[in-house]
């Protein structure tokens, strides 16, 4: 059975942002790639996997938004999203591991009809790619994390609201047309941090994701040397109420410097707490930040849903591994029993089609699609999701496989 994607972006919302020239989320004939008529490259800088030296006037793959969002976004927000641990090699790494994975293509197999679909937790999404938790959007762009879900919602992908989002759970479900997840920082107040879960299930999250690898902030240099705070309007709305803030119920609070992590983050954070969780949370439960197969193991047995290898956009620990490296060893611990899902240096379809081989059951992008929402709000996002969406669906089919499920470790050349 052929996949069939709705007629989600019309172009009238992509010209309203002059971001046209991909092909976007359609009807079945998006999923024939014969039939699909692409744009040819106009520079040679992101195809080699390095953001262009100067912006492009139409962006044409994902690194092309990168010099276009620094145009538009305040020093603070960009050195905000763009900040690592350290000495930054963690997150450079994400990025360095995927162009070294090299490719081994299958040919005559026939594929001109793809099917990219894949089902977790009882959910069917049309592709194997979320929108990973980022928070504080409205840095980015006045509509924040309103238009992320509307833009994914063009390109039919699920979006992980993060907790500290400047949108409510409430006004983003009401908008989310598609299954979203909720990303929770568990606090050491246990009954704000379940008052945060059963508004999340209240709201309609289809699952809750549990950041487990920031008990304590990281050394975060850039944030440090810009005394990161949010601007003057912005708020937490999803932190209204928590007492260690001192927020009060509008959630008018604005933290400042390091207080966000310092006065929210759980040091105590244990495998009790997982299984706390478990036995009130009604959705399924994911423990996002895995790196170490021991940690897989005792989360299966443990009896999260799922599990995200990810080294948090390597915001917390410099020089841990890339998190493509550490994923097949989880995948191999973990062995089919719960889904595993990556995220991490993710900026083309032929990543994710090596993150599917070997072993994600699907991937996160992050600073990608944020870059997306600075140059265009919700059609810059959707256009993201629809140029790696296409990327993927090459990518499939010039190594031979029409379905998700043909992707393995036969595709890694070597």
């Amino acid at each position: 059975m052929t996949m069939t994607r709705r007629d989600a972006l019309a172009g009238s919302l992509l010209a309203a942002t002059a971001l046209v020239g991909v092909a976007p989320a359609s009807a079945a004939a998006a999923n024939s790639v014969g039939s699909e008529t692409l744009p040819p490259p106009t520079h040679t800088a992101a195809e080699a996997g390095t953001a262009s030296p100067t912006p492009a006037a139409e962006p044409v793959c994902l690194t092309d938004f990168e010099p276009l969002a620094q145009a538009k976004m305040s020093h603070l927000a960009w050195e905000y999203v763009n900040s690592a641990a350290a000495d930054e090699n963690t997150v450079r790494w994400n990025r360095e591991a995927y162009q070294k994975i090299r490719i081994k293509p299958r040919i005559l197999v026939g594929v001109d009809q793809l099917d990219t679909r894949v089902t977790l937790f009882g959910h069917e999404h049309a592709f194997p790619i979320l929108l990973a938790p980022t928070a504080e959007q409205e840095l980015t762009h006045p509509e924040g994390e309103l238009a992320t879900a509307r833009g994914a919602n063009a390109a039919e992908t699920s979006f992980v609201l993060s907790s500290f989002s400047t949108k409510s759970i409430e006004d983003v479900a009401a908008v989310a047309k598609l299954p979203f997840w909720f990303q929770l920082y568990a606090q050491s107040d246990h009954e704000f941090t379940r008052h945060l879960v059963e508004r999340a299930q209240a709201a309609g999250a289809k699952a809750l994701c549990l950041t487990v690898d920031t008990p304590v902030a990281g050394a975060r240099n850039r944030e440090e040397r810009i005394h990161f705070a949010l601007p003057p309007g912005l708020t937490l709305p999803n932190l209204s109420g928590y007492k260690a803030l001192g927020a009060d119920n509008s959630g008018a609070h604005r933290p400042t410097g390091r207080d966000i992590f310092s006065k929210t983050l759980d040091a105590a954070l244990s495998w009790k707490d997982v299984e706390w969780l478990r036995s009130f949370a009604k959705i399924p439960l994911l423990l996002k930040g895995v790196l170490n197969p021991d940690d897989a193991e005792r989360a299966v047995q443990a009896g999260v849903a799922g599990l995200i290898v990810s080294n948090h956009g390597g915001r917390n620990l410099d020089t841990v591994p890339a998190t493509i490296d550490a994923l097949p060893l989880v995948a191999e611990r973990v062995a089919g029993r719960i889904p595993v899902l990556c995220d991490g240096g993710i900026r083309r379809g032929t990543d994710v089609l090596k993150a599917l081989a070997l072993g994600a059951n699907a991937v996160l992008i992050g600073r990608p699609y944020v870059y997306g929402l600075a140059v265009g709000g919700e059609a810059g996002v959707a256009k993201v999701l629809t140029i790696l969406q296409r990327e993927f669906q090459q990518a499939m089919a010039l190594t031979g496989r029409t379905k998700v499920s043909e992707i393995d470790k036969s595709v890694i050349w070597g």
